[in-house]
């Protein structure tokens, strides 16, 4: 399903659109203040299982409580969307309320028949109503939505990993895609990471030295730059802030203005995105907890910063559960690209973004190159996504 959506020009994020090949579904939305329970997730009524679900798990996602600490409306919106999806992902729910709305949901739950009779009742789970759409059964405990999150993604990560819409393009560090396109060919992004392959040309004199120098530059690593195909969310958008919490893929990196060309999940619309609000959901490793040793070399799917606490939220998809960790504590992967922060000893460095070349278990420290001829060694805790 594709989501269309409109991005005003401002100082956090520009939008670009492609309209070719719209779907009768590419202008439905989400409706968070619907009662309508396709409405909210943003589904037409006659979306299949596998839609249903993809649009479940990008919402849940969005408004997951460890994803947004303190949020109520968060916690609100994630209760909301479960709800929605256990009645919707049950066949017999979903036909009564199809057949007779949130009424006939609730008269099954509470073990009788819907109005006017026809299917027995009598199936556990949780009745509709929200707040507006004339409802006023029992709904979903913050609890109760996240097992039934838990369990509807069964041992599968739903922060990280394969999303659907996304084909074609590379994975990041510790990122799959159901595409391995690499770079080179006919990427028209590959030379912005060193992927663009050699270039051939029977022609001589200046014009073969001037396609030598092309080559030169397209194919120069930018040790700065956080790779194409890298999952990211949006963050900290001020006049955008709907935005907020949408995820998408890194597509390019635009060195004139300093920003990224991102693509939205399950869209075709790119926005043009700072660093700073982009949070980069990478797979990392747990290292040296004192209090909860069992944590030790688990690993975990970065879901937020929490700059108040100083910590990552991190989801551990073989504990299902999440756990705040300090930047200490979290071991990025070879390949990541991460900013300097707090490093005292050479200040001018703060904010320069590198690459992490290696991670020396010892001393807890990276090697980070930051560029082709400077490489230097700094504290685990000095290097933030």
């Amino acid at each position: 399903m594709k989501r269309k959506r409109h991005c005003e020009h401002n100082h956090n994020c520009h939008s670009h659109h492609n309209d070719n090949n719209k779907d009768a579904t590419a202008t439905m939305a989400p409706n968070m203040k619907s009662s309508d329970y396709y409405q909210i997730l943003g589904c037409p009524r006659n979306a299949d299982d596998a839609t249903l679900k993809k649009a479940y798990r990008k919402l849940a996602v969005k408004w997951h409580p460890d994803k947004n600490p303190d949020s109520e409306e968060a916690t609100r919106n994630f209760q909301k969307v479960s709800e929605v999806y256990a009645t919707l992902s049950d066949p017999k729910k979903r036909q009564m309320y199809d057949q007779y709305g949130e009424d006939g949901v609730r008269a099954a739950e509470a073990g009788g028949g819907p109005p006017g009779g026809g299917m027995p009742g009598g199936f556990g789970g949780f009745g509709g109503g929200f707040p507006g759409g004339g409802g006023g059964a029992q709904h979903m405990s913050q609890e109760e939505a996240q097992q039934f999150f838990a369990s509807a993604f069964g041992g599968s990560d739903p922060f990280g990993g394969m999303f659907g819409g996304m084909g074609g393009m590379g994975g990041g560090p510790g990122i799959r895609f159901s595409s391995s396109a690499g770079g080179g060919g006919g990427d028209p992004f590959a030379s912005f990471l060193g992927g663009g392959g050699s270039m051939r040309s029977g022609m001589g004199g200046s014009m073969r030295q001037n396609m030598g120098s092309m080559r030169s530059a397209s194919t120069k690593k930018e040790y700065g730059v956080i790779p194409r195909g890298t999952i990211v969310s949006l963050k900290d958008l001020v006049n955008k802030a709907e935005y907020n919490g949408d995820r998408g893929v890194v597509k390019q990196y635009v060195p004139q203005t300093k920003r990224y060309v991102m693509e939205l999940e399950d869209s075709e619309e790119t926005l043009s995105i700072r660093p700073e609000n982009m949070l980069q959901h990478v797979h990392v490793t747990i290292h040296d907890i004192q209090s909860q040793q069992e944590l030790n070399g688990q690993t975990g799917t970065v879901i937020t910063w929490c700059p108040n606490k100083g910590r990552y939220n991190i989801y551990v998809s073989s504990l299902k559960k999440v756990v705040g960790l300090k930047p200490g504590n979290v071991v990025l992967e070879t390949g990541v690209v991460a900013r300097v922060n707090g490093l005292e000893s050479r200040p001018e460095l703060n904010g320069k973004w590198g690459t992490i070349k290696q991670w020396i278990k010892d001393s807890n420290k990276y090697d980070v190159q930051l560029s082709g001829s400077q490489i230097i060694r700094v504290k685990v805790e000095n290097m933030l996504l």
